[in-house]
């Protein structure tokens, strides 16, 4: 009724046979992605210095840019140009806003506080920005 298997298995049977691809361990991974999630709040706080330059976005991308490095190993994160997709700031900051919290939790899932701290902090500027917009058109 069913045909046998006549090719090796892709997954280990044996729990001490040696793998023939590289694992990375949990930490590494939380690395990746924290540095992964920081580089795009990098790109975000520099798509708002471009539309509203202030020297607090001036010191998180500085921050922030250390921390990207930290996690890569010392390699410097890519930035964006002073050309942004949007020009719209309250879109901009909600955008900062949901990529800091993301950064937030795999930060505290790491247990890197130094990060968690920062993520907090731009969480609370921008929606602070956001709020204070909001009262200013009302």
């Amino acid at each position: 009724m069913y045909e046998p298997i006549r090719t090796k298995s892709v997954h280990s049977t044996m729990a001490d046979a040696p793998s023939d691809f590289p694992h990375r361990s949990r930490e590494e991974e939380l690395d990746i992605q924290l540095a992964g999630h920081l580089a795009a709040l990098l790109t975000v706080t520099d798509e708002l210095r471009a539309v509203a330059p202030s020297a607090d976005l001036d010191t998180a991308a500085e921050r922030l840019a250390e921390q990207v490095a930290r996690l890569r190993g010392g390699g410097a994160p890519a930035r964006v140009s002073s050309a942004t997709a949007t020009s719209d700031r309250d879109v901009l900051h909600r955008r900062a806003h949901s990529v800091a919290s993301r950064a937030l939790l795999v930060a505290a899932s790491r247990a890197d506080t130094a990060v968690a701290i920062l993520a907090a902090e731009r969480m609370d500027a921008h929606a602070a920005a956001l709020e204070s917009r909001t009262l200013a058109t009302h």
